[in-house]
């Protein structure tokens, strides 16, 4: 973003970028060719404002990127993973997350992988889902001698296929066994149900799927 650094934007300015952002993501997410004029367009701004804020069509996907892992991260805080019981802190994370992907789905989708800010976002937020999966092993929930690396990229492929029938990182950056760019995830969130399916997510992680034992 062309911000001055260590300036905020006024808060006309800020309207202005999130009015920007959230087109590119309904546009780009149906039509992922779509050109800076028909972004401003859905924005409801000149391709002047557009350009003021961003140096060119990658900058802004570029943008969009940090601005959908950024909501991905406030999602697993949302959870309380520090503080919260592990098992619920996994739960309301779990049901944030579908949210927040179903919602930006091009944004965290392989056309907006490439952004290295976003990158870093997604890797801390990796580094925190294995931080609240051993919180679980604690509890003895998770065998004491799974990889919890493992255990988080099953975590991930699971919400993946529950949004796109694919794998897809569930608090990470989408690679290429993510539903592919233009996908319509509008549709998708409209038919979900996060709070059952982060439930179906979770006890198939920590379950799997055999029958439970007598009692």
């Amino acid at each position: 973003m062309n911000r001055t650094p260590g300036r905020p934007l006024r808060a006309d300015a800020e309207r202005s970028v999130r009015a920007i952002l959230a087109a590119a993501e309904r546009v780009l997410a149906e039509h992922p060719g779509a050109t800076v004029e028909q972004i401003a367009e859905a924005a409801g701004v000149t391709r002047t404002t557009v350009h003021r804020r961003f140096a060119n069509r990658q900058a802004l996907i570029d943008a969009l990127a940090v601005e959908a892992a950024a909501k991905l991260a406030e999602a697993i805080e949302d959870g309380h993973p520090e503080t919260a019981p592990p098992l619920v802190a996994l739960h309301r994370a779990t049901a944030n997350v579908l949210r927040v992907k179903a919602a930006w789905g091009f944004a965290l989708g392989p056309a907006a992988a490439g952004s290295e800010p976003a990158a870093r976002i997604h890797e801390e937020i990796a580094r925190r889902c294995v931080e609240l999966l051993g919180r679980i092993q604690e509890q003895g929930v998770i065998a004491a001698d799974a990889d919890l690396e493992w255990v988080r990229r099953v975590y991930y492929a699971l919400i993946g296929e529950v949004l796109h029938g694919e794998p897809a990182h569930g608090c990470g950056p989408a690679t290429a066994g993510t539903a592919a760019a233009g996908t319509d995830t509008a549709g998708t969130a409209a038919a979900l149900d996060p709070d059952a399916l982060a439930a179906r997510i979770v006890d198939t992680v920590l379950h799997g799927v055999g029958p439970r034992p007598a009692g």
